[in-house]
């Protein structure tokens, strides 16, 4: 015998034997205000803003790096006393020069004795970590001023010179990587496929040699290396922007190959992809379909690959400074090594380092805040 409709939306309480209306009909809608009783809307959520899990997703990200950097340089930097105490050259020795031979060996024991050279090696690196912390980093022996003068100095024009470059690497091979996959076969794509070997292939210091004798020795375009000419007493625009160009287009000349590569690849396989047949098929021009579909999603995972890169850049800018005499903190690192200068050294090293850490979570930051899969999964 099937139930009354008229009885079928309501049960007994099992427990005080009242009839109370059918839970499922009472949410459907039939019977809500039955029993006289106006039930109040369950409160809503307020909607999440994107932004609040972009900021934990990055404050989780830094503080990771944070503390993974802390052991990290602490390893670097006993690695560095490790490997001066090993270091055949003697610095006293190095700081002398040819005065070597005729200094008085006391003399000589005395510069040893305040430099802290005769402590053990332990005790020298205690007290340089006990500095460190402090803010001291000494004082450069061949610069003969403080280290920390000397970074305050040359690190602005480093910044300068690798900041253009990065520039300039990003706009030239984003276009060639992409022109490459759009004619992928072509003599076109051969091309500049081969040139990006090629150019893989090449020292960075060959690059720039070869710059200043074709642009500088035989043309006479552009100035051969400096920050400025030498009978200029001051700092200008136009003179500065000129003695760029070389170091500049060199930098980012020597590290543009493997994102050419990488962006042919990736975006190539992107134009295969279904999404972009159908934006294809939606009658969408051809430079739309590139441009908003195809290479946004090819380069999201360029933003890691860039970050792991840094130390690459580090070592081009390195040889780009001294090749063109550019006076950066890379190029002050090759003379502390030829000198011997380790206050000068270590804090260059460790501020090498810092660039590497610091790289790879700017890296991670933007690839946080370009795919929101990465926030939404708890990436850190």
């Amino acid at each position: 015998m099937s139930p009354d409709p008229e009885t079928a939306s309501v049960l007994p309480d099992p427990a005080t034997g009242r009839v109370l209306p059918d839970p499922a009909t009472d949410r459907a809608g039939h019977g809500a205000e039955g029993d006289g009783v106006k039930r109040a809307a369950p409160a809503a959520r307020p909607p999440r803003r994107p932004s609040d899990g972009l900021g934990r997703a990055i404050a989780r990200m830094a503080a990771w790096r944070a503390a993974f950097a802390a052991p990290l340089l602490l390893a670097v930097t006993a690695g560095m006393f490790a490997l001066a105490k090993a270091s055949p050259f003697d610095p006293v020795r190095q700081y002398l020069g040819d005065r070597a031979v005729v200094t008085d060996p006391a003399v000589a024991e005395r510069i040893r004795a305040n430099w802290g050279l005769d402590r053990p090696v332990l005790e020298q690196y205690a007290t340089w970590l006990g500095n460190l912390l402090r803010g001291d980093l000494g004082e450069s022996r061949s610069l003969h001023l403080p280290v920390g003068q000397v970074i305050a100095e040359r690190l602005p024009w480093t910044l300068l010179a690798t900041s253009a470059a990065i520039v300039l690497m990003l706009a030239g091979s984003l276009v060639a990587g992409t022109v490459a996959a759009r004619r992928r076969g072509s003599w076109l794509d051969r091309f500049i496929t081969g040139g990006a070997l090629a150019n893989e292939a090449a020292p960075v210091f060959w690059l720039g040699l070869l710059a200043i004798s074709v642009f500088s020795v035989r043309l006479g375009w552009l100035p051969a290396g400096g920050l400025t000419d030498a009978a200029s007493a001051t700092v200008e625009l136009g003179d500065l922007a000129a003695h760029m160009v070389l170091p500049v287009t060199v930098l980012a000349v020597s590290q543009s190959s493997w994102l050419v590569l990488y962006v042919r690849e990736s975006v190539s396989g992107v134009l295969r992809e279904d999404f972009v047949t159908g934006a294809r098929a939606r009658g969408l021009r051809e430079r739309t379909v590139l441009v908003r579909h195809a290479l946004r999603s090819a380069l999201l995972p360029f933003l890691t690959l860039l970050g792991a890169r840094v130390p690459e850049l580090v070592t081009g800018a390195i040889l780009v400074e001294t090749v063109f005499s550019w006076p950066g903190v890379a190029s002050a690192s090759v003379q502390a090594a030829l000198a011997v200068d380790f206050p000068l050294l270590a804090a260059l090293t460790l501020l090498g380092t810092l660039a590497v850490v610091g790289g790879n979570l700017l890296a991670d930051i933007a690839y946080t805040i370009a795919d929101p899969r990465v926030r939404t999964l708890g990436v850190g």
